[in-house]
């Protein structure tokens, strides 16, 4: 099967509002630029949408949104408020104010700041399959997926688990489902988490929506490319 590519979007800045793209190169890690920086408190978690031992739970990280510049440098805008580069004192110092911590914009170190798999793919059917089934606003920002790809049967990506998928001259490897958080229920990336998601998933779908992939062969990514799944 051959299902079309709709949208790419890349998170500059983990947890924070993301980018459309038309087009974006991969590398080894994933997407060029996605979550290459992460809001860091003094016991070095980043700030997100949930604790875990990597995490803390800091809900004012999603009133920001990040954006790559023509020199590759990273901005982020807080609505009206402000907007600043990646580096920057004030953009610091304003986090800090909104999170009552000391914080900064960090690049990636030695801990990943990538969930599970590098590159998140969703399905059009399964995202139109929540919205009948549970009556809510079906964005797939409130995912937070990098991948859109056009499908006419609900969850066919996880049949796709330990194939290959041809995007272009790009090839991944799925890996595995994503298990989803109260992430999706927050008001995140200019999106309002109309209707409660998490609930009806944990029900319906063991809380899974979504999967993973790995780079296996590093190109450009176009939105209207062709993606072509392996059959063994």
């Amino acid at each position: 099967m051959n299902y079309p590519l709709r949208s790419i979007r890349r998170y500059p800045v983990k947890a924070m509002g993301g980018e459309a793209l038309t087009e974006v190169p991969l590398d080894a890690r994933g997407l060029v630029g996605d979550r290459g920086f992460a809001v860091v408190d003094a016991d070095g978690k980043f700030a997100s949408g949930k604790n875990t031992r990597r995490f803390r739970r800091r809900d004012a990280v999603f009133e920001y949104s990040a954006s790559t510049t023509a020199d590759a440098s990273v901005q982020v805008q807080r609505g009206d408020h402000g907007l600043w580069l990646v580096g920057e004192y004030e953009l610091d110092t304003d986090l800090s104010e909104r999170m009552g911590a000391d914080v900064r914009v960090l690049p990636e170190g030695d801990v990943p700041m990538q969930d599970g798999g590098q590159i998140s793919i969703i399905g059009t059917a399964s995202l139109a399959w929540c919205a009948e089934h549970f009556g809510i606003d079906a964005d797939p920002r409130r995912l937070r997926a990098n991948l859109v790809v056009e499908t006419d049967e609900p969850f066919v990506e996880e049949s796709w688990l330990g194939r290959e998928l041809t995007i272009g001259q790009a090839r991944l490897r799925v890996v595995e489902r994503i298990e989803r958080c109260r992430t999706v229920d927050v008001a995140q990336d200019g999106t309002s988490a109309e209707g409660r998601l998490l609930k009806p998933l944990t029900k319906a779908r063991e809380m899974s929506l979504a999967v993973y992939a790995d780079v296996v062969v590093p190109a450009v990514l176009r939105v209207g490319d062709g993606v072509e799944v392996a059959t063994d």
